[in-house]
Formats: structure tokens, C-alpha cells, sequence
């Protein structure tokens, strides 16, 4: 009833999920920097995602431990799982997962992930992740897993149709207080439970995302810039302190520069405004 997509590029660890069941990103994902991510699925075990970390933590491999604790399970046959970790990558569906029901895993470098899923359309779901997943390489992590799991949608998805997708990742440092988590994305019910969860990654790259194509703040652009702000009531002596104050208003200061205006900040600043 659920399709995934565990993955690191190196850096960073996640997970992207879709599903027709309630609120699918409270029991599928899981992840910890520098350790490895876990996707529980199919009757899911939401212990094996704290099991999985553990023993990577430890050092034991991912298809090691995927095998031990599997093996310990009474209802193993029920369950998938897919793991990440640092030196390999596992997936594991029982032979009762309702059908259509598989996996396939993949590393390249330091780049790797488990694609997973159960009650799907069929196995083009899979592949169809698999081949979005290599084809966004280069792209920001978060964006790439999303890209997967639309890819499998987009192949028929879970076949009871959609009502809830979600996204979760992290990486030493990252997150609005520094504290590793890079995105923690939940579409709990809805009718376009994947499209929607993209919309909300592209919320979260613009308003947490930094600065970027930053252009000085000089000649017509600081003249169009001055012009739109104090059409907002925005009319101090210095315009940096104008931008700062409208950039805060709309949760956009972590894209403020001393360097000029960022190119998301004055699209969205055109947006807001009128020429």
C-alpha cells in the first residue's frame, strides 16, 4: 500500500514515501546523519526504523542487519523495508506483501538507494523511480527524492490511488537551527498527496534555502527594488534596512545577502507588487 525511496548522496540521508493510508509519514520514515535512513512498510514494524539506525550506528552493515532482524521477525512475510547506510544499501519485501510487491537497490559511490513498494500498479513503479533517481543526479537532495517518488507515481503509484506523501531527510548542520534536519515534509490526506508534497520542497527551498544569483543592489534594479517596497509602506532612508524588514515579514531573511538582492527575494518581491 505504500512505495519509498531511501537514499544518501553521501552528505545527506532520506526518505520519500507515498501512499493511500492516513498520515504515511508518521510510521514509514526514518534517518539520522551520518548513520543511514530506513523506510518500514507493508504491516509496518516502526521499531525496525530505531533497530535499523542502532545498528548501523553501530557498525554493522545494512543487509546484515536487515537480514538479523528480519529473520527475528514473526510476521517477516508482511513487511518491507528498505535501509541505507554508509557501506550498503538493502531491501526486503515478504512473500506476503500484497501484489504487485518488490525492490531494487543501487550505489554508485557514494550515492546509493532502495526503492520499494507494495499494492502498486506493477514493477514499472520501481523502475520508473530507479531511472528518475539516476537521472537527477546533480540536482539538491531533497528535490532528487521527490523527483523519484513523482516518477513512480506518475507509473500508476499505489493502485488503491493516493492520500498521502512525505519527505524526510538530513545532514550534519543543516535546518533552520543547525540541528541536521535538512526537511521534514508531511502531506497527511489528500487527493494529490505527491504533487502537493513538492509544492511544500519548493516552499522550503525558498524560504530555508540561502542565498543565491545574488545581484548588487545598484542602478535600475535598485531603483525598481526601492519603488516596489514602498509601494509595501516600505520608505526608510536605506534600502538595505527596507528589504531586510519586508524580507522578514515574509520568512525570506535566510536569503538576505550583503551582497545584493537574491534572485528568489526579488522574484517574489515582483510577485508581491505591482511595477
Amino acid at each position: 500500500m505504500t512505495f519509498s525511496i531511501v537514499a544518501t548522496d553521501g552528505a545527506a540521508y532520506g526518505v520519500a514515501v507515498a501512499s493511500k493510508f492516513l498520515a504515511v509519514g508518521a510510521v514509514v520514515p526514518g534517518a539520522r546523519h551520518g548513520v543511514g535512513a530506513v523506510a518500514t512498510q507493508s504491516f509496518a514494524k516502526v521499531s525496525y526504523i530505531a533497530d535499523l539506525l542502532d545498528a548501523l550506528s553501530d557498525g554493522e552493515s545494512a543487509g546484515a542487519a536487515l537480514a538479523r532482524l528480519t529473520a527475528a521477525d514473526e510476521r517477516r512475510e508482511e513487511r518491507q523495508v528498505g535501509v541505507v547506510g554508509p557501506t550498503d544499501e538493502a531491501t526486503y519485501t515478504g512473500s506476503e506483501c500484497t501484489t504487485w510487491a518488490g525492490g531494487v537497490t543501487g550505489r554508485s559511490g557514494a550515492t546509493a538507494y532502495a526503492i520499494q513498494g507494495n499494492v502498486l500498479t506493477g514493477p514499472d513503479v520501481v523502475r520508473s523511480m530507479e531511472r528518475a533517481w539516476v537521472a537527477a543526479d546533480g540536482e539538491p537532495f531533497t528535490r532528487r527524492l521527490v523527483t523519484a517518488l513523482l516518477a513512480g507515481d506518475a507509473a500508476g503509484g499505489d493502485r488503491r490511488g493516493r492520500q498521502s506523501a512525505a519527505l524526510y531527510a538530513v545532514r550534519a548542520g543543516a535546518g533552520y537551527d543547525a540541528s541536521g534536519v535538512l526537511a521534514d515534509l508531511r502531506v497527511d490526506d489528500h487527493a494529490q498527496a505527491p504533487a502537493e508534497l513538492a509544492r511544500l520542497v519548493d516552499l522550503a527551498e525558498l524560504y530555508f534555502g540561502g542565498p543565491e544569483d545574488v545581484q548588487p543592489l545598484a542602478g535600475p534594479l535598485a531603483d525598481e527594488v526601492r519603488t516596489r517596497l514602498a509601494s509595501l509602506g516600505r520608505h526608510r532612508a536605506s534600502l538595505a534596512e527596507d528589504l531586510a524588514d519586508w524580507a522578514g515579514e515574509v520568512n525570506l531573511e535566510m536569503r538576505l545577502s550583503r551582497d545584493g538582492i537574491d534572485r528568489r527575494v526579488l522574484e517574489e518581491l515582483r510577485r508581491s507588487t505591482t511595477a
